[in-house]
């Protein structure tokens, strides 16, 4: 499998050239040495593969900062062997509870009871039928069936070479117990094994060798643990050391300290104000180290799921500047640091990419809302959306759902009651917005879209029920006062069944456009968005933009279909699978049905883009910027994202305008990973995604409004909406009614 890898590696070359950092001789870093900080790997690319394995090494080296640094957790074996492990137990990342079975025994591991499979018991090769697997188990464990045997030190440092290398001494109090000396093993390495750096919890064993190394070669630093741990040389606790850093300047040149020493977290995970820590390891003369980046683990939710932006508040955020971050998933960490550093808000785009932001930035607030227009427009979305719902009384209104139970907190209110199902909609218990009037509505909490609780990742929570709602002519008056904006996007979904309820949306809508001035202005670009081409159709005479949305994931698509997509449609929106079709979340390929789109002149919007790792193939690293690196470097136009500020930054980063990509934001081949499966491990075969053809697009014309006789109005339970034929009874008191809150809310932007 090791030839394998670098056959791979070797073939991908156009893609995954080699990394180099740029001269970015502009930025001033706030580092100790003004330099920028250093990407350590946490035992290679271990938010993916095996921790500490030779693929995983070799990863982390292809695709990283040219001056990445190898972390390796030196455990000892039985005869002195120095092996690269991430924990005291072997059982923990390896499957050495199969292959050498009932040899677990118990331990005192700093004064506490832990049983598993120990290096202390086993002679290095004993450790020989021993393969690494993924310790983590919210990753994957597809990469467990490669085997990847334990390397010792020497191995990793004579066989991947790293620019930099970092031994970390986690136990030395341990392995003495056992009659094991870190000191005498650290300080017998070859001359052959360059070690840059040397980090230790125990302020005896980095005093010990201090004499014996060269500082110029080799900095020692000490690592703090939580702070009521108690570091075992002083009986102090990692907390009051962290105040008397004078002290730790004595025996180490450098200090790596858990990120939340830094940007400390509240019991809800949310950022608290950052302490003094870095200025006053600088003060001294120490290099200070972040330790414990990942992307798959949910941090403070002021980052929005959005990796990049945690380290830059790390790196860059004007006051100061940490030396190295130590990370599972270093290719994050390095484009940090080269491609999103010392960005600015007004820094020419380097990429040609429409951003349109579907209900707002629905990822930070409930979407459709005042709060998530406004943030959306703050963050430089291109294009706002409304996706238009209609209200008994017939308002148009910006909603995600026709099913108030999605986005509304109407569940738990007096409208509980009227609960329905529609199987026509495929809704089970639901109160769709048709039965209650929009003074009801307005009366209701919106609720912010958790799409991926079951993963227990929550958005913004406390922000869950934030916002007002907004009429479509209240959105359109925002969206034209709002100077960043370029256009708007309506969506019009469930026009037939709305049609037969006695609601005209597609006619409630032209009338609240024209009524807003979109009819006769430039400024504005206009988008019609819909899955339904019935309703494009009706929308022909006008200059808008009509977008086609194709909602399942499709594998081609015909000739005959794009010329009849082109005949109601002037772009189109498709699924992120049916650029890049997957199984279980790993890539399998590409199709060619953007570059086909793109030859009919219909430019190709994607959706939907999120910052939660778990909405990403498994190809993209638990990255939103990698992700939509891939995307864009594809061919498409403009991408459909509920965190537009993600792909606003995205936009603007400096790599993308070099001559030669770097690795970490080269595109990733797809079907990259499977070749670092055995066949036994690998996805299972999937049928192609289907091609779309002319049938698929076709639709019959839209019925006509149906005319509902008047009925006695007994509230909102009553049987079904009364508005005139068009569905416009109320347009123009809509547009009036909510005109003081609208200049409000232009002040507020």
């Amino acid at each position: 499998m090791r030839s394998i890898l670098c056959l791979l590696l070797l073939c991908c070359s156009a893609a995954f050239v080699a990394a180099q950092r740029s001269s970015n001789v502009t930025s001033k870093w706030k580092t100790l040495s003004g330099d920028a900080p250093k990407v350590i790997a946490r035992g290679g690319f271990s938010g993916l593969l095996p921790d500490s394995s030779y693929n995983a090494y070799m990863l982390a080296q292809q695709i990283s900062a040219a001056d990445s640094i190898a972390w390796c957790d030196v455990q000892l074996t039985k005869d002195g062997v120095g092996i690269c492990f991430p924990d005291l137990k072997l059982d923990n990342a390896s499957d050495i509870n199969f292959s050498i079975k009932n040899k677990q025994k118990t331990y005192l591991v700093n004064g506490v009871p832990q049983e598993g499979w120990f290096s202390v018991d086993f002679n290095f090769k004993d450790l020989a039928l021993v393969s690494l697997k993924q310790g983590v188990y919210s990753r994957s464990p597809r990469f467990d069936g490669t085997i990847q045997q334990i390397l010792m030190v020497q191995e990793v440092a004579s066989q991947v070479k790293p620019p930099g290398f970092w031994l970390n001494i986690q136990h030395d109090s341990f392995y003495s117990q056992h009659n094991l000396s870190m000191r005498s093993f650290v300080l017998s390495l070859p001359r052959s094994v360059i070690v840059n750096y040397i980090s230790s919890p125990e302020v005896n064993f980095l005093r010990s060798i201090a004499s014996r190394l060269n500082p110029r070669v080799t900095k020692r630093v000490f690592r703090f643990l939580g702070e009521d741990d108690m570091e075992p040389s002083t009986n102090q606790t990692y907390g009051s050391l962290v105040k008397n850093l004078t002290f730790i300047k004595t025996f180490a040149s450098g200090i790596l300290v858990p990120k939340h020493y830094i940007w400390p977290v509240d019991s809800s995970l949310y950022l608290q104000p950052h302490t003094s820590v870095v200025l006053d390891a600088h003060k001294e003369g120490l290099e200070i180290f972040a330790a414990n980046f990942v992307n798959d683990i949910p941090f403070a939710y002021n980052y929005s799921y959005d990796p990049v932006a945690e380290y830059l508040s790390f790196i860059d955020n004007g006051e100061f500047s940490v030396d190295g971050v130590l990370s599972d998933f270093p290719l994050t960490s390095s484009a940090s640091i080269d491609c999103f550093s010392h960005l600015g808000k007004n820094d020419k785009p380097q990429a040609k990419l429409q951003i349109i932001s579907p209900e707002g930035a629905s990822g930070d607030y409930p979407g459709c809302t005042n709060l998530a227009y406004i943030n959306a427009a703050t963050d430089g979305a291109d294009v706002l959306g409304c996706p238009v719902q209609m209200t008994k009384d017939g308002i148009p209104f910006c909603l995600g759902s026709i099913n108030l139970v999605d986005a509304t907190t109407v569940a738990q209110s007096q409208f509980s009651n009227i609960a329905t199902t529609v199987p026509e909609l495929q809704i089970k218990n639901g109160i769709l917005t048709i039965n209650l009037n929009w003074s009801d509505i307005q009366k209701l909490k919106p609720a912010i879209s958790n799409r991926w609780s079951e993963f227990r990742l929550f958005r913004n929570p406390k922000a869950r029920n934030d916002g007002n709602f907004m009429s479509l002519a209240d959105f359109l008056t925002f969206a034209k006062n709002a100077t960043s904006v370029s256009g708007v996007m309506i969506n019009i979904e469930n026009a037939a069944y709305l049609a037969r309820q006695g609601l005209g949306v597609t006619g409630a809508v032209m009338d609240t456009l024209s009524k807003a001035g979109y009819n006769n202005q430039t400024a504005k670009k206009v988008m019609i968005q819909s899955n339904d081409s019935s309703v494009l159709e009706e929308f022909k005479k006008s200059s808008y933009e009509l977008v086609y949305t194709v909602d399942d994931a499709i594998g081609d698509i015909e000739n005959s279909t794009l010329l009849e997509i082109k005949t109601f449609a002037k772009s189109v929106i498709i699924t992120k699978s049916s650029v890049f079709p997957n199984v279980e979340a790993f890539i399998i390929g590409q199709t060619n049905v953007v570059q086909k789109l793109r030859s009919a002149n219909l430019p190709v919007y994607v959706k939907l883009f999120n910052n939660e790792f778990v909405s990403q193939a498994w190809d993209h690293f638990s990255d939103s910027s990698v992700e939509l690196n891939n995307y864009v470097l594809a061919g498409i136009d403009g991408v459909i994202t509920e965190y537009p500020s993600t792909a606003v930054r995205y936009r603007r980063n400096r790599c993308l305008g070099f001559k030669e990509l770097p690795a970490y934001m080269s595109p990733v081949p797809p079907g990259f990973l499977l070749g670092l499966m055995v066949p036994q491990f690998l996805p299972p075969a999937e049928a192609p995604n289907p091609v779309l053809t002319e049938n698929n697009v076709t639709e019959p014309p839209l019925p006509p409004v149906a005319k509902i006789n008047p009925a006695s109005d007994n509230g909102p339970t009553a049987a079904g909406p009364n508005p005139p034929p068009n569905g416009q009874s109320s347009l123009v008191a809509s547009i009036l009614m909510s005109s003081v809150a609208i200049l409000a809310m232009i002040m507020v932007y």
